[in-house]
């Protein structure tokens, strides 16, 4: 068996606190559970699942706004539940944790509409409670009524919400890796000391957009700094996750797409002094597996019933609303003289030839929402798992839900097995971060060629720590 072979592919589960996610319509399914997200029972009964299935983490999603350009308002995303409602994602993560032992946690949260030193310390809470599982999805929000939420009249303009976000993360590193030296905590009962206030330090932060004094109100927790993922897709999204980001979510539209968006990550990390090994790529996948292609066919066909191209619509619509031009008119030529897209929105349509109607006829088909899509027998899911990660070099796959849990239970019972027979999927858990999952025993910690290794304070405390 070849290196290649024995490499272990990662899957986390694409998830959200909401009612409708990411396939849209499918909160109507029968066998669907997702109206039960505000039940404390659906989030640890679903962590109790992953964990059964070796699932790396659950990635939690989320938005602080309504899709609301769609049709000119915010209708057919209340009507469709698109996602909305959403109740805050970091909230369900103690509880999950507590059911767990091994299970990570991905949750999103915006740098551009809350100030860093709150969010520091939630971050460091839910690391100590999760004993070193949890990770930070950085976002920079896109939605125009995100802005609106927060007092702004308009949204952010792009690059200026990254130039924040690189600010933001400045102040966390020093934060999380530099306000508390290695050793500062010492716990001496006789002596009275718990901690040592000459290793414990003031930032003194002073930037163009925050002033933050500290020192860090959290003492370090097992990562310090949670593990990074990072989403953007724009030049200036690229350059931010090769500096910061330890995984990446994308959605590339094809595998060659794939292979050179990997290919061109590592090139930029490498750049940046970073090891490329360190960016772990997470394509979205989406799964339907029966014990036959028959029945996965049929799987196809009821799922698509209950789809809604609205709903598609209306997402996508944060960017287009394509009810608004001609069905007729090329995607291309309404870029070209400025038409009202968002480079999320761009990024799949562009280059392609298709017209406004070519785009409407393809929403709402099941396999859309992650370049990866199969339907079939477990052999023929895991031979297409295994030819994309071994053909583009994904680390793994975020795994999309069509049905709550049932997609999952259906990965767990039928594909999982296949991949373990063949080396491709773990077997059993190891005692560890959910940083050393992702890039080795030991490595606990950033590693050193991280940026934010860089604000360590006292004696440098190596990633092998």
């Amino acid at each position: 068996m070849t290196d290649l072979e024995r490499r272990i592919i990662h899957f986390n589960l694409f998830e959200m606190n909401c009612v409708g996610h990411i396939q849209h319509g499918l909160w109507t399914h029968p066998e669907n559970n997702r109206h039960r997200y505000t039940d404390i029972d659906y989030w640890t009964d679903l962590a109790t699942l992953l964990e059964r299935g070796l699932f790396d983490a659950v990635f939690l999603a989320d938005v602080v706004g309504l899709y609301d350009r769609y049709r000119g308002g915010p209708e057919t995303a209340v009507r469709e539940a698109v996602q909305v409602p959403a109740n805050d994602p970091l909230l369900v993560v103690p509880a999950m944790a507590a059911v767990t032992r091994h299970l990570g946690f991905a949750v999103t949260f915006s740098t551009t509409y809350e100030p860093p030193f709150a969010h520091a310390r939630r971050m460091s809470t839910l690391d100590h409670l999760t004993k070193g599982r949890v990770a930070w999805n950085v976002v920079t929000s896109y939605l125009r009524s995100a802005a609106r939420n927060f007092g702004l009249d308009d949204e952010i303009e792009h690059d200026l919400r990254y130039e924040i976000a690189e600010e933001y993360l400045e102040v966390l590193y020093k934060l999380w890796e530099g306000s508390w030296e290695d050793g500062a905590v010492i716990r001496d009962v006789e002596a009275r000391v718990y901690a040592d206030p000459a290793k414990v330090h003031a930032i003194d932060h002073v930037g163009k957009h925050f002033r933050v004094a500290g020192p860090h109100l959290s003492e370090p927790s097992p990562q310090r700094t949670p593990v990074l993922y990072q989403a953007g897709n724009s030049e200036r999204g690229r350059d931010f996750a090769a500096r910061h980001a330890e995984a990446v979510f994308t959605g590339a539209p094809s595998l060659e797409a794939l292979r050179e968006e990997i290919a061109d990550l590592k090139r930029r990390a490498a750049a940046f002094g970073r090891d490329p090994d360190h960016v772990k790529v997470f394509p979205g996948a989406s799964v339907i597996v029966a014990p036959t292609q028959a029945e996965a066919d049929a799987k196809v066909a009821d799922l698509q019933r209950h789809i809604s191209p609205e709903g598609f619509l209306a997402q996508r619509g944060s960017g287009i609303d394509l009810a608004a031009y001609d069905p007729d008119e090329a995607i291309d030529d309404i870029v070209a003289r400025g038409g009202d897209f968002t480079e999320r929105a761009i990024r799949p349509l562009v280059g392609r030839g298709l017209t406004v109607r070519d785009v409407l006829a393809s929403v709402g088909r099941v396999g859309q929402g992650g370049p990866l899509f199969v339907a079939g027998t477990p052999e023929r899911v895991a031979d297409e798992i295994e030819r994309w990660a071994d053909e583009t070099g994904a680390a793994g796959f975020n795994l999309m839900q069509y049905l709550s849990p049932g997609t999952a239970e259906d990965f767990i019972e039928l594909v999982v097995p296949e991949l373990q027979r063949r080396g491709r999927y773990r077997t059993s858990y190891d005692d560890s971060t959910l940083r050393e999952r992702l890039l080795g025993r030991g490595v606990h910690r950033l590693p050193d060629t991280h940026p934010g290794a860089a604000f360590r304070r006292g004696p440098k405390a190596h990633e092998s720590d």
